[in-house]
Parts: structure tokens; sequence; C-alpha cells
């Protein structure tokens, strides 16, 4: 549908605003006519597929079995390689000084979990004996990794089995307070005396993750009782609790009780999720019967077909000679929110990026660019996406290559993703308030919690605004 509205300008406001145009350059003074025109005749299409091998590129863990009605069987299991410490407390301790040593499993307070929360599961935590693969995939199999009889820790769970834990966070680049729920995993003091004992003997075993997997390549969290929830493990780590004497004077020491953490989960090791995801029949016969279903971890994505040449032929066909400028280029996306049980909920952003470069883009780390890929967030008021910098990418397309938008293109691919952002310290203006501004710093497969949403494709608005002028 078109929306053209004529307004009157002047001829100095026309020199100020076709002095960037992109398309069309010189400028008359003299008498004309400023048209703004929206167009959202477009069509677009698409269709589900099957995204099961994905690299998660995340520390973000998630762990359990959920069955749910409408959206299907999850499994979820996890292996990861350590970052260690670099140093560690070895004055006036011995490694029989070791009382205990946990596994520090923090997950969000507000959705740390997807289920029944009084479902009793257990988690049992194997050893592994040799290197993970990098890359590494969801679709990864831990046999042949680890000995199923060397078992480092086995525990009964629950999402609110654990502690409240208030903290601070500086992640986002500002101070935040960090409240977690924290699940303490007992694990073989064994294996802390040991890492005690190798540091001693060979601290530059610690200087790195992959001179530390040497000593120990990483564990294998497999979730083996039990079903009704999966939890969302935002970060991991090995506690070790000593006592060590501390000297106090030439003739006064004391026995004190210490805690440090040895190992952590980080962004820079080797970590992945193991998903097995079926879906229900509910949604399988939406996917058969050519709905597009966004289903996630390790799901459904959506393929579609995006009418860029029909909107730069629409374009020029209407602009003809007239100088113009391209205004914006939007993509508004309504969304059905299928029925679960446990109510799941869409995925909080979509990545919408050129299927020929999605492997590329998941694989580098990549962030969106705004000509080959972009991403949305989530409008839960009207349940909607909108995908709004697409200006340089039709911008590219006629500059570039005479308007002529070639299959890559055209082809793109919808996809749930995890988005990290940093938010730069508020700093005070002139004019007596704060400000502060976020840029994205991480896009990644989505692991952070199970989602499901229909696109409806049918009902989506492509809508390009540009200006044109007619010169008398």
């Amino acid at each position: 549908m078109k929306y053209l509205f004529n307004v009157i300008l002047a001829a100095a406001a026309l020199l100020c605003l076709y002095a960037c145009t992109d398309e069309t350059i010189g400028v008359s003074i003299t008498d004309s006519v400023s048209s703004i025109i929206e167009d959202s005749s477009f069509v677009i299409t698409g269709q589900s597929v099957l995204n099961d091998r994905v690299q998660m590129r995340t520390s973000t863990k998630m762990l359990g079995v959920l069955q749910a009605d409408g959206f299907g069987r999850l499994a979820a299991e996890a292996v990861t390689m350590w970052m260690p410490a670099v140093n560690i407390d070895t004055t006036g301790i011995k490694a029989e000084w070791i009382d205990s040593c946990r596994l520090i499993l923090r997950l969000p307070i507000s959705d740390g979990y997807t289920g029944d929360p009084l479902a009793p599961m257990r988690l049992t935590v194997y050893r592994l004996n040799k290197l993970l693969p990098n890359p590494i995939y969801s679709d990864f199999d831990p046999i042949g990794y680890y000995d199923p009889s060397d078992i480092l820790a086995s525990e009964s769970y629950s999402p609110l089995s654990g502690w409240i834990e208030v903290g601070e966070s500086y992640v986002t680049g500002a101070r935040e307070v960090d409240t977690t729920r924290v699940l303490s995993i007992p694990v073989a003091t064994s294996l802390a005396r040991e890492l005690f004992n190798t540091y001693k003997s060979h601290p530059e075993k610690f200087s790195s993750p992959k001179a530390f997997a040497d000593v120990f390549p990483g564990i294998y969290i497999a979730n083996n009782y039990g079903s009704g929830h999966v939890i969302n493990i935002k970060s991991t780590e090995l506690d070790v609790y000593y006592h060590k004497h501390v000297v106090l004077s030439d003739t006064a020491e004391v026995d004190s009780a210490r805690s440090q953490t040895y190992l952590a989960s980080t962004p820079e090791i080797v970590s992945n999720n193991i998903i097995h995801f079926d879906i229900d029949d509910a949604l399988k016969s939406m996917v058969n019967n050519g709905e597009a279903i966004i289903a996630a971890p390790a799901g459904y994505e959506v393929q579609v077909r995006f009418p860029i040449q029909d909107i730069i032929d629409h374009y020029q066909a209407n602009v003809s000679k007239s100088q113009s400028i391209i205004n914006s280029l939007s993509f508004e996306l309504p969304v059905s929110v299928p029925a679960t049980q446990y109510d799941i909920q869409p995925p909080t952003y979509l990545l919408m990026v050129k299927t020929s470069k999605k492997d590329t883009f998941i694989n580098g780390d990549s962030l969106v660019n705004n000509k080959d890929s972009f991403y949305a967030i989530y409008d839960a008021t009207n349940k909607k996406y909108t995908f709004s910098g697409l200006r340089d990418y039709v911008i590219n397309i006629i500059n570039n290559q005479g308007g002529i938008a070639t299959e890559d293109d055209i082809n793109f691919t919808i996809t749930p993703v995890d988005v990290t952002n940093y938010v730069y310290p508020q700093s005070y203006s002139y004019y007596g308030y704060y400000s502060s501004s976020s840029i994205v710093t991480k896009i990644s497969p989505m692991i952070s919690r199970p989602a499901v949403v229909r696109l409806l494709l049918d009902k989506a608005k492509v809508k390009i605004t540009y200006s044109k002028q007619i010169v008398d």
C-alpha cells in the first residue's frame, strides 16, 4: 500500500535535504515539489528448516530434561574445558589441609529454569580423558571422551535447591546488582589436592587453558535421573576450601579457613551444550503445513526470500529521473505464540542474516553490519519483531550493483540468538543530566532458555520510505 504526502518546501530547505542524497546529485533553485513516499506493497515468503547442529560459542550452559506439551522433549547436557587460576595459594598450606571442593553452578534469579522447579533430578559429573574437538557442535557425542567409572560428583538438584547470592557485576560495563541462585555440588576432594600438587610442581601448566588441558581436559555434566525442567547455567566454577597457617608474629600463628576458585568456565575456552530436541506433534504439524516456526535451542529456524528486487524496482520506477533519497527500509514481523505447557515464550532476539553468510557469521563470532545481517528484539506488548536498520542494505545494491539483486541478496535465514550488550558508564552532560549508551558485543546461537514462536510472514510489512523532488 502506498501513502503519498505532498509537501511544498522552500528552496532553502531543499538545499539542506538534498545536499546528502544517495542516488542523485545536483539541485536547482527553482519552484519544486517534494514528496515523501511510503511503500509497503511487498510480499515475503519463507519456510521452516531444521537447525539441529549448532556451534554454541557461549559459556552459558543448559542442563536437564523437559517434556512440554505443545513444545516437545528437550534434553540438555554440557561439556567444558577450564580456565585455570594463574596463581594458587600455596603459602602455609599442605595438600592434606584441603578440606573439600565444590562445583558451583549459578542460575539467573529471574529466568534460571523452565518447567517444574520441584521435579527431582540428578546430575553426574565425569572427568574428560582427552581434549574436546574445536569447533564443537550441539550434536557432539561424548562417548569415548570420558570413562563412565571416573565420576567426580553425583548430586540431586532442582532449580530452587540452591541459595540466593547477591553480588555486583560489571559484565555490561556498568555496575549492576547481580542476583543469582547458586547450586553447590560436592566434588571429590582428591581432585582439588591433585590440582594443588600439580600447581606446586608445574605452575606453568596453569598459564593458559591449552597448557592446563594436558593436566585436566575438562568435565562432562550429564543428567542421569528424572525429568521436568531445564536450568540455565550462566557461570560454572570449581571452588576449593582449605585451611592454612597464618603467621601473626614471631610467637603467634593461627589456623585460618580460606577458599579459592581454582577453575572457571569462560567464553575463551571450549565448551558446548549437547542438545537433543524432538518437537511436539503440534509443532511438527505446523512445520509440515508450511508454517514458519522458530524453536530453540537447536531446533528450527526460518529461511525467507526478501523482496529486495521488487523494492528497488518500485522505487526506481517511481522516482524515475527525479532527485531522491531513501530515508529508511524496515521489516515488521508479527508473530503468534503457540500454546505450550509451562508457557514457553518467543526468543528475545532474532538474527536475520544472508543464508550464504550464516555459518561464517556464527562460527566467526561476528556482529551485525546492517548490510547482510540484522537483529531485532521481541516486542511482547505488540507481539512482533522489527528489523529497522536495512537502509544500508538497499543502498549498497543500488550504488554498487546497479540496482540488481543477486540470489545471495534475496535469501536470508532468521534464527534465534542471544545478544550481549556493553553499557558505557553514565556521563554527566553540560545540561545537567546523565546519559549512557550501549553497544552489542556478542551474538551467539540461543541457549539461554527454551523458546518457540510462529512467524506470520503473510502479515509481515516490508516498508521503504523515500523522498523525491519534482523540479518544474
